[in-house]
């Protein structure tokens, strides 16, 4: 069976979203900026996704602060990921910035690919 991953790496200005069914990209996504969405809107997107691929979705927070992941929905103010029957959120906390990217069209989805790589197969 083909597992289901995904990585979020919330910013400032947006939060990235790549998703993995297998080897295979399955959906990439520039969202809002977590400060502007719904607290329940990151769950219930993880929530559908894995009742679209029916089977759970494992999922890597990329944050630089815990409270980037907390206003999500997807961790605890202490950085413990959230579980639930549909999904489990990994945090992973990123190391300082090295000074800002500029991005094109959706943007630069290699730091999400090599943290989905870090999951394993």
């Amino acid at each position: 069976m083909e597992k289901l991953t995904a990585v979020i790496r919330p910013d400032l200005c947006r939060t990235r979203l790549l998703v993995r069914y297998g080897s295979e990209e399955v959906l990439k996504a520039l969202l809002a900026p977590a400060t502007q969405v719904h607290r329940a809107a990151a769950p219930a997107l993880l929530e559908g996704l894995a009742l679209w691929f029916q089977q759970p979705l494992g999922v890597v927070l990329a944050v630089d602060e815990v409270r980037d992941g907390a206003v999500l929905g997807l961790c605890d103010d202490f950085g413990f990921g959230a579980r639930t029957l549909h999904y489990a959120v990994e945090v992973r906390r990123r190391p300082s910035a090295h000074g800002a990217t500029r991005l094109d069209g959706l943007g630069d989805f290699r730091e999400l690919r090599r943290q989905l790589r870090r999951l394993g197969p």
